[in-house]
């Protein structure tokens, strides 16, 4: 572990900053087609070139600015939206607790940048790359931050070319839909995260009779997510309980 960290420390910036963005680029490529399908998406939705890259850049949350767009399309609320998406990025909350947990201090710019790049993705490769020891901030940035000028570019590489697809043309209406399900079946990671989706999704529906704009959303998640947390918590007690009984049973026994 002294070596790596020795290794990685010993990097000249330009090196470390190569590294860096090699290794960002299998996020790139993920992010090239999501991000021009949300660039089509916005640009149908009234949004211009300039407005989808100024959000892309000053959000840079996929699945937020997905959100946002749909939102924007129903004329929901500006509360709503915020609100909403605020929710839905509280995992970068737990994701920077524990990224902190693993790197060195920096100072408060270069840290602030850091965070700043903080996506689903680049938590993944820098994370491991931390607890290894063979990773700095530098190569951290230069990863973040390629994938950020990724996202950006192919979003508004999107919007322009939104102006050349005819509403509705190739399915684009259920684009919005497809990449929620798809951002769904990647989140199933057991029983009760399908549970906390099938509460979200009942909820929702029947929520949406007796609230008008988009409250039902916002209320669906909450009740869902509380649900699940309590259900969960429940039966990891219940788990612990019942080996601590067998734990005692079999010290007794022997």
């Amino acid at each position: 572990m002294n070596t790596t960290i020795q290794k990685a420390s010993s990097r000249n910036t330009v090196s470390a900053i190569r590294i860096g963005m090699t290794a960002a680029l299998p996020i790139c490529l993920g992010y090239l087609p999501i991000g021009v399908a949300f660039g089509v998406l916005a640009q149908k939705a009234g949004l211009s070139v300039l407005q989808i890259g100024l959000m892309s850049l000053m959000v840079f949350a996929g699945s937020a600015q997905f959100i946002a767009v749909s939102m924007m399309q129903d004329a929901a609320a500006a509360f709503s939206i915020i609100a909403t998406t605020f929710i839905i990025n509280l995992r970068h909350l737990l994701m920077s607790s524990s990224l902190a947990a693993v790197m060195k201090p920096v100072g408060l710019g270069r840290l602030s940048l850091f965070c700043y790049g903080i996506t689903d993705e680049s938590f993944a490769l820098n994370h491991p790359r931390f607890v290894s020891g063979d990773w700095d901030i530098r190569s951290a940035l230069a990863l973040n931050h390629t994938a950020n000028a990724a996202w950006v570019l192919s979003t508004v590489a999107g919007g322009f070319g939104g102006r050349f697809i005819p509403d509705k043309a190739f399915g684009m209406d259920y684009a919005m839909t497809a990449m929620f399900i798809c951002l769904l079946v990647y989140q199933m990671r057991g029983k009760w995260y399908v549970l906390t989706a099938l509460v979200a999704g009942i909820a929702a529906t029947g929520m949406s009779l007796w609230f008008e704009g988009n409250m039902h959303v916002i209320a669906a998640s909450v009740l869902a997510a509380t649900v699940g947390y309590i259900l969960q918590g429940r039966s990891m007690r219940k788990k612990a309980l019942q080996r601590a009984d067998t734990g005692a049973d079999g010290a007794g026994e022997s």
